[in-house]
């Protein structure tokens, strides 16, 4: 691998992922919105390109594309245009990748295009791995239809691999953005029930796993992206009390964040128990497969 095409690239799971990449010495096209914005930040090995510019002729010169571009799920109601949005952002999208790879003359060699842990729905206390059915609600089948858009590169011989990413902790973003301020001003606890499962892994060990998926063939089709062990939300925010050293007393019933959200307090409140079957069988070593070593990593 020489150079790598990215969308997504300057959001909390793009922006570290870049990090990585340009450690190892990869020249890097990050797709964006509005390239403008971040002309300081290029450099002879990173180039900020707009969505405007000639796909077809990126798609010649690149080895690989890492697909991570999407409307925010998390943090608003879920308004008829807002979920149009969230699936228009992704199914389009990946829509319009493939389409320019299929143009191209010379082809990337493999496509990273990602999914979420919406893909199967609420689930309970069942175990997910990538082998089982989707959900049937409306995070569900944008996920479904995500993954047939970037199945498509198949055809074009290209090798895709579709992270279906699980809750992502990290500094300066992700699921913890919310949480910090009300557990370290003393005011943390519970969402729900408490008792739904919360597939979580650390954003270091995620990017780690899509460096692999560039270089390893043996990963190809939905990878489960989740550490070991999923948590309840008891258990989590528990421990994020713990590393904290603040109580863990108060919470927020299912009913109250419904009467915020409505549809959009569903990502919160579902119960998703994945299991990382492909990077379990192909021996991924997890620097942090424990909660609290992770949330001790973290704030």
């Amino acid at each position: 691998m020489k150079k790598v095409l990215i969308t997504g690239g300057t959001g909390f799971i793009g922006s570290d992922l870049c990090v990585q990449l340009l450690k190892k010495d990869l020249d890097l096209v990050l797709l964006t919105r509005n390239p403008k914005r971040y002309e300081d930040l290029k450099a002879n090995n990173l180039q900020y390109v707009s969505w405007d510019q000639d796909l077809v002729h990126l798609m010649q010169e690149v080895d690989a594309v890492i697909h991570l571009a999407g409307e925010p799920v998390v943090g608003g109601r879920w308004t008829p245009k807002v979920k149009q949005r969230i699936y228009d952002s992704r199914i389009q999208s990946t829509r319009t990748l493939v389409e320019a790879m299929k143009k191209a003359e010379k082809k990337p060699k493999v496509f990273i295009s990602a999914s979420a842990s919406g893909y199967y729905g609420n689930s309970g206390l069942d175990w997910r791995s990538e082998e089982d059915p989707s959900g049937t609600d409306f995070l569900a089948e944008v996920c479904v239809d995500w993954e047939a858009e970037a199945k498509a590169a198949t055809h074009l011989g290209l090798r895709v691999v579709i992270p279906r990413i699980g809750i992502v902790l990290g500094k300066d973003g992700g699921a913890l953005k919310n949480m910090l301020l009300p557990f370290r001003l003393g005011l943390g606890g519970s969402i729900g029930s408490g008792e739904q499962f919360m597939s979580w892994i650390h954003r270091t060990d995620l990017n780690r796993a899509i460096i692999q998926f560039l270089e390893d063939e043996r990963y190809e089709g939905p990878v489960n992206m989740t550490a070991p062990e999923p948590v309840t939300m008891d258990v989590f925010t528990q421990t994020l009390a713990k590393t904290l050293a603040k109580p863990n007393i108060f919470s927020v019933p299912s009913f109250a964040l419904k009467l915020v959200f409505g549809e959009g307090a569903q990502p919160i409140l579902d119960s998703i128990r994945m299991r990382p079957t492909q990077l379990a069988s192909h021996d991924f070593a997890y620097v942090y497969s424990d909660l609290e070593e992770a949330l001790f990593d973290i704030v």
